[in-house]
Formats: C-alpha cells, sequence, structure tokens
C-alpha cells in the first residue's frame, strides 16, 4: 500500500458534498441580493415615486388621481423642469450656478418693461431678455473657466448684481397691465390639451438629452466632470465647454422668466427666487435614478415631476407652507448626501478595478497591493499537500 493513500468515508463524502450545496446556495442567494440592491439603486427613487402617488391617491382620492390635477402638475413643473435640465449641464462638468434665480427676474422684468413702457414689440423684448441672459452666462463662465473663480462664489455674487440690475429695470414696481396678449399666449395658451409650457419643456429635455448623451459635446462634459485635468491632457477644451455650459443656463433662466410672466401676465420684483431651491433639489433626486451618482436629463424629470407631486398632494392635505419648504429642504439634503456618497463609492470602485497586479519573481505568482510574501501568505505549502 502507498503512502499517503487515505480512505475516504461515505459520511465525510456526504458532507463534502452537501458544504459543497451550501456554500453554492449561499453564492446564488448573495447574487440575488446584490442584484436587488442594484436595482434599488438605480429604481428606488421611481418606487418612492410611485408609494408618494398611491398614498396622496388614497388620502385624497376624489381630486389627487384625477386627469385635471395630472394636467396641472405638468403645468406647474413645467418651468422648474427648464430651468433644472439647464442647470444640469453645469452641474454633470462639477459647476454650481448661484444666480439663475436673480435672471429669470432680471428677464421678465426687462420684457414686460420692455413691452408696457417702451412699445417694444414681444419678439423685440423677448430677443433682448434672452440676449441679456447670455450675457450673464458669458459672464459667470468667463470668471469661472478663464480666471479660475470659485463657481459658487462668482455666480452667487453675479446674482446679487444682477438683482441689482433688475431693481432698476423695475423701479421695484409690481406691473399688471398692459403686456400684449401675444405674448401672454405663449403661457397661457394650450395645444392637444396640455399648457404651451409642458410643450416647451419636453421639446427642451429631449434636445438638452440628445446634446449630453448623443454628441460628442455631451461626452466632453462628462469627462470634464470625471476629471478636468485628464480631459484637458486628451485635448478637450474644457474652458470653452464650461464657459457654454453657464451660457446656456443663462439663456434657460431668461427664457423662462419670459415664460413666467406671460403665464401670469404680470411681473414680480425678486420673481425668481423661488425657483432657486426646487431645481437644485429636482438635479441632485435625479442622481438616485437610472446611473447613481450621475447627473442626466432623465433622472432630472423624474426629480422635478417627484417634488411637484408631493408639493400638490401636501397641498391637498392643508399643510402649511412652511411644512412644505421645510420638507423640500430636507429632500435636498438628503438627495446631496446620497450623490456624494454614490461618487465615493463609484470613485472607489473604480480604484480597485485599476489597482495594478504583480507577479512574485520567485514563483511567477501575480499578486495585487502589499509583498510577494504577504499576498501568497494564504497560499497552501507544497509539503501540506497530500501525496498519492
Amino acid at each position: 500500500m502507498g503512502q499517503g493513500v487515505r480512505c475516504v468515508s461515505a459520511e465525510e463524502a456526504t458532507a463534502t458534498v452537501s458544504g459543497s450545496g451550501d456554500a453554492s446556495g449561499a453564492s446564488a442567494r448573495g447574487d440575488r441580493r446584490g442584484a436587488t440592491v442594484e436595482v434599488l439603486r438605480k429604481y428606488g427613487l421611481l418606487l418612492a415615486f410611485c408609494v408618494v402617488v398611491i398614498v396622496f391617491s388614497v388620502q385624497r382620492p376624489e381630486t389627487f388621481p384625477t386627469w385635471d390635477n395630472a394636467t396641472s402638475i405638468l403645468t406647474t413643473a413645467a418651468a422648474p423642469l427648464i430651468l433644472a435640465v439647464g442647470l444640469t449641464v453645469v452641474l454633470v462638468m462639477r459647476d454650481f450656478d448661484l444666480s439663475f434665480g436673480a435672471v429669470i427676474g432680471a428677464g421678465a422684468a426687462a420684457a414686460v418693461v420692455g413691452m408696457v413702457s417702451h412699445g417694444l414689440l414681444p419678439i423685440i423684448a423677448i430677443l433682448a431678455t434672452l440676449l441679456l441672459g447670455a450675457v450673464v452666462g458669458f459672464a459667470n463662465g468667463f470668471l469661472v473657466a478663464y480666471l479660475g473663480g470659485s463657481s459658487f462664489v462668482i455666480t452667487l455674487a453675479m446674482g446679487t448684481i444682477v438683482t441689482g440690475i433688475e431693481y432698476a429695470i423695475s423701479d421695484q414696481t409690481t406691473i399688471y397691465g398692459g403686456i400684449p396678449f401675444s405674448y401672454m399666449e405663449i403661457g397661457q395658451a394650450s395645444t392637444l390639451g396640455l399648457s404651451n409650457l409642458v410643450w416647451i419643456a419636453a421639446v427642451f429635455s429631449l434636445a438638452v438629452a440628445l446634446l449630453l448623451e448623443r454628441t460628442e459635446t455631451g461626452r466632453y462634459m462628462y469627462a470634464i466632470g470625471g476629471n478636468a485635468e485628464a480631459a484637458r491632457l486628451a485635448g478637450v477644451r474644457v474652458k470653452v465647454l464650461r464657459l457654454l455650459g453657464f451660457v446656456i443656463v443663462g439663456v434657460t433662466a431668461s427664457a423662462v422668466g419670459v415664460l413666467i410672466s406671460s403665464q401670469g401676465a404680470s411681473y414680480s420684483p425678486n420673481l425668481g427666487s423661488a425657483y432657486l431651491l426646487p431645481a437644485f433639489a429636482a438635479a441632485f433626486l435625479g442622481t438616485a435614478v437610472f446611473k447613481p451618482g450621475e447627473f442626466t436629463v432623465a433622472g432630472t424629470i423624474v426629480g422635478v415631476l417627484f417634488l411637484g407631486v408631493i408639493q400638490t398632494g401636501l397641498t391637498m392635505l392643508n399643510l402649511p407652507t412652511w411644512a412644505i419648504n421645510l420638507i423640500q429642504g430636507a429632500i435636498l439634503v438628503v438627495a446631496v448626501l446620497f450623490s456624494q456618497l454614490e461618487r465615493r463609492s463609484i470613485r472607489r470602485t473604480k480604484t480597485v478595478r485599476q489597482e495594478p497586479t504583480s507577479t512574485d519573481p520567485g514563483t511567477g505568482t501575480p499578486f495585487s497591493g502589499g509583498t510577494p510574501a504577504e499576498s501568497n501568505a494564504g497560499a497552501r505549502p507544497a509539503t501540506e499537500r497530500t501525496r498519492t
């Protein structure tokens, strides 16, 4: 009989097979659990959206789950959606724009005062308003991209300057009458049962989505957001694209000023301040759906609708305004924290995947990190192998 030969009993063989089965079962359960977590990461906000709709429908069955309420939510969400989608462009590149609220007010003031006090044709007033937004956006982009200023500080200061311009244009006076009918029709008319604002928001969202997802420019913008220096070294015109992003936000904000003032057939001072928080909240909420940790137009749309449904539902439940604002602020905090944690997780995953693999020069055994001895410490010595 040769040395090292050992008979295996039936009990041991059964235990071995059972252990293998248990390991396979545990692995399968782990895979299912991981798949469930991944689905929740990508679509958890959509699930929460559905839950919120169901809850409000149960609480207010006669008013909430109706076509009239649905169209009302879409109409109310149109202007915030346009803003949030425009804001998504700069957020993709990891910049901020805090001046767009002031640009909304200045744009509305320029259009309404131009028509009422100076007799401008609506088309001329609108073009002048869009030009104002483009100039503000260009100034923001130049100071941030070319002079190296902080986007947070620069746009915050620019917002104060633009608010001063708004007050100078309007003399801080509320304007109600004298607005041409053709101008009011932009925001008040409907097409195929939906407000023109909804159609404008849909077309604009589609255009920006195609820009970011289907064009080389959009891919470069995402590359800048991932690593601006690496993008620059790869030949991407980082400064130009960051400047373009701020111009897009400026023009978008001034256009929203036109839409809001045409819908309400009026202008009131500091008109755009109420739109700052919802736009950021929607954009950051959007990072919790579809592509966790990334700003996308599709995610932003879900974020805007989610906030719109919550605001409408809470209003129907007769909650005071301060409570609604408190809830919206809390949602923004949670969304920002989720976005930051998700991006850190993605960076850690990329770091682990890119960690170089070395080879033990003595044995040729691959190891990752540490020393060859540390990497092979758990290997079974050759002398302990069973001889046959």
